[in-house]
C-alpha cells in the first residue's frame, strides 16, 4: 500500500479547511492613497454643511454686492446699466461718504482704546479667587450677549435731555446739563461710549484668560529679584498678554468699523446732518432710503476693503509683537 500523505492545515481555518492567503500585499503608496481618500471623504462629510452655509450667507452676498457696485441699479428707476468703477471713484468726492468715513475712524479709535484699556484694568482687578469675583465676571459679560438694539434703547433712556443722567445732574445742582445726544459736539463721543461699553465684557474675558495662563513662578521670581508691581507688569504681564492684545485689538477694530445699530437707535445719524453717521449707517441709508443700490454697494465694497486692509495690517504688526515678546 502507498503511504497516505498529510496536508498541513492552517490553525485558524474553520472546519479543517485551508485558509486562503493574500499573496499580493498592499504597497505603502497604495495604503497612503487609501488613507488620503478616506480623510478627504470624512472632511467633506463634516465640513460640507458649514461650507455651504458660509457660501450661501457670506460669499454669495459679497459677490452680488460687488456686481451691483459696478452698475447704477435702482429698483424704482430701471433699466440697470453698467457703469464700471464709476461708483467707486465717485466716493472720493462724496462729502457725505467722507464725513461718514471720518466719523467711523474716530469711533473705531475710541472703541479700541476704551475697550482694551478698560478691559485690561478690570481683568486685573477681577483676577482673584472667590465667589464674588465669579459673579462680577458674569456681570461684566452680560452686555456682550445682549442685542445692540436693546443696549441702545436702555442708554437712550439714560442719556436723553430729560433722562436719568441729566435728572441726577440737576439734583446735584447742574442747571444746564450736557445734551449727550442732542449736542453735535458730544453725540459722536456718546455713541462711541455706548459701543465701547457693550464690547468691554468681551475684552475682560479675553484678558482674564491671558492673565490666568501666566505661570505664577514668573511673578514670584520677579518679586524675589526686587521688581515692584509696575516693573512686573511691564516685563512679565504685558509681554505674556500679547496674544490677548492681538485678539481684542482686531475684534475692536472690526466692531468699530461696522457700527450701525447704536447710531440708528440713539441718534439716527444726527443731531446735525451726518454728525454721527458711520459707513454702515450711510450704506443702509443710501440703499433703502435713497434706493441707490448700486452706489450703496460701492460704499459697502469700499468699507469691506478698508476693514480687510486695517485688520491685516493690525494683525501683522501685533503678531510680530507676539514673536518679539
Amino acid at each position: 500500500m502507498r503511504p497516505r500523505t498529510l496536508t498541513a492545515v492552517e490553525p485558524d481555518a474553520p472546519s479543517g479547511r485551508q485558509a486562503p492567503t493574500d499573496s499580493t500585499p498592499r504597497s505603502p503608496e497604495r495604503a497612503r492613497q487609501a488613507r488620503s481618500r478616506d480623510g478627504a471623504t470624512r472632511f467633506a462629510v463634516f465640513a460640507a454643511p458649514g461650507l455651504l452655509v458660509y457660501l450661501a450667507l457670506v460669499l454669495v452676498p459679497i459677490g452680488i454686492t460687488i456686481g451691483y457696485s459696478l452698475t447704477n441699479k435702482n429698483p424704482f428707476n430701471p433699466p440697470t446699466k453698467w457703469v464700471g468703477l464709476h461708483n467707486l471713484t465717485s466716493l472720493a468726492s462724496d462729502d457725505e461718504f467722507l464725513k461718514a468715513l471720518s466719523n467711523t475712524v474716530l469711533v473705531t479709535v475710541l472703541v479700541t482704546l476704551v475697550t482694551n484699556a478698560g478691559g485690561l484694568a478690570i481683568a486685573m482687578l477681577l483676577d482673584r479667587r472667590g465667589w464674588l469675583y465669579n459673579v462680577l465676571r458674569s456681570v461684566f459679560f452680560v452686555p456682550v450677549v445682549l442685542s445692540a438694539v436693546v443696549v441702545s434703547v436702555i442708554w437712550q433712556a439714560i442719556l436723553v435731555d430729560d433722562g436719568l443722567l441729566n435728572s441726577m445732574l440737576r439734583q446735584l445742582g447742574v442747571s444746564h446739563p450736557p445734551g449727550w445726544l442732542s449736542d453735535p459736539s458730544l453725540a459722536l463721543y456718546t455713541v462711541s461710549w455706548v459701543i465701547a461699553w457693550q464690547g468691554l465684557g468681551f475684552c475682560v474675558v479675553i484678558y482674564l484668560a491671558g492673565l490666568q495662563s501666566i505661570p505664577q513662578e514668573l511673578h514670584e521670581a520677579a518679586a524675589i529679584d526686587g521688581c515692584g508691581p509696575a516693573t512686573r507688569f511691564r516685563h512679565v504681564t504685558w509681554p505674556m498678554l500679547a496674544p490677548a492684545v492681538t485678539i481684542n485689538t482686531v475684534m475692536s477694530l472690526i466692531g468699530g468699523f461696522k457700527a450701525y445699530d447704536q447710531v440708528q437707535v440713539l441718534t439716527n445719524g444726527g443731531p446735525g446732518p451726518g454728525t454721527t453717521s458711520t459707513l454702515a449707517f450711510q450704506v443702509v441709508q443710501t440703499a433703502f432710503n435713497g434706493n441707490h443700490v448700486g452706489y450703496a454697494s460701492a460704499m459697502a465694497v469700499a468699507m469691506l476693503l478698508l476693514v480687510a486692509a486695517v485688520s491685516v495690517i493690525a494683525l501683522g504688526l501685533l503678531q510680530k509683537r507676539e514673536v518679539s515678546s
